[in-house]
């Protein structure tokens, strides 16, 4: 399944993609005509905290089947053109993010890959699908964008064995690490330059994790403006997800909802000669095979 957060008519719902449609099934409502709880989740994040991922996709497959059924099913369906998609979730924690996980990334920008390089995004950075996004320029001429594979947590993950891990993975998203380089090089920790307004667009789903069987063997791929920047696969990070999930779990209780990055392939803009940043007016479009397209537009 393929769950979204989005806004529609003026309020913020949460729901799972129709099936051969660009339109989304608005869930609270399908739980308040057919769930006979009036305790159901109200939003993705206490669906993910709530019941375990297989328990949660049967809740939503039946009632699904029940409004399909209903002879009024248009009316608990939102169509794309819409909506406004908003990140899927926004985790208890900061986003978690893995720097130096790929070798060529490492490499472009003089890093070592040796080296275990953990930082957070502040959840306030948190945008979706099509955002429109600020430039900065009145902190940084050097606004770079990281296509990213995002693993979110679904179940609590305390000192966890690697062997382990994969069970603590609720689903997959599609993450946009924007990044001030200068900032980065200036400051001693890169919290700020990270977490930026705007600076963690995700979406546009979580892809449940039986839909993706393969995570680490797909497809990444980045374009500005259309043109190819990055042209990589999963299957070149340098930490497995087993091994990152159980890597900061020895330092950090995950919480079901939390998200982890996993880093980017090599040709983002300051790797490039001379470097080409982000600047007003572009698009930039992050595609993971399995996932889908995650869209970001660059504003004043």
């Amino acid at each position: 399944m393929k769950f979204l957060t989005f806004d529609y008519g003026n309020q913020t719902y949460y729901g799972v993609k129709v099936k051969r449609e660009e339109s989304a099934w608005i869930l609270p409502k399908l739980f308040e005509d057919f769930g006979g709880d009036a305790g159901y989740p109200k939003t993705l994040l206490e669906g993910i905290s709530t019941y375990n991922t297989l328990d949660f996709q049967e809740i939503v497959r039946k009632l699904v089947e029940k409004a399909d059924e209903s002879g009024n099913a248009d009316q608990y369906k939102a169509p794309f053109t819409d909506i406004e998609f908003l990140a899927p979730v926004t985790p208890p924690n900061n986003v978690i993010a893995f720097g130096r996980n790929y070798k060529k990334h490492a490499e472009e920008l003089d890093n070592e890959v040796e080296s275990l390089y953990v930082f957070t995004k502040a959840a306030t950075s948190l945008v979706g699908d099509e955002a429109v996004i600020p430039d900065h320029r009145e902190v940084t001429s050097a606004l770079d964008y990281e296509g990213e594979l995002g693993v979110v947590i679904g179940k609590r993950a305390d000192r966890i064995e690697s062997s382990m891990a994969l069970d603590y993975i609720y689903g997959y998203t599609i993450i946009n690490d924007i990044t001030a380089r200068d900032l980065q090089k200036e400051h001693l920790l890169p919290f700020l330059s990270k977490s930026l307004k705007g600076g963690c667009p995700m979406g546009p789903f979580i892809v449940t994790k039986d839909e993706l069987p393969n995570p680490e063997q797909t497809s990444i791929v980045t374009k500005v403006n259309e043109e190819i920047r990055q042209d990589g696969s999963t299957s070149e990070m340098v930490l497995k997800l087993d091994e990152l999930i159980a890597e900061v779990s020895k330092y950090v209780v995950l919480e079901p909802g939390d998200i982890i990055a996993t880093g980017t392939p090599g040709g983002v803009g300051a790797g490039m000669t001379p470097p080409q940043f982000l600047k007003k007016g572009d698009e930039v479009r992050i595609s993971i095979n399995g996932i889908g397209t995650l869209t970001t537009y660059i504003g004043e």
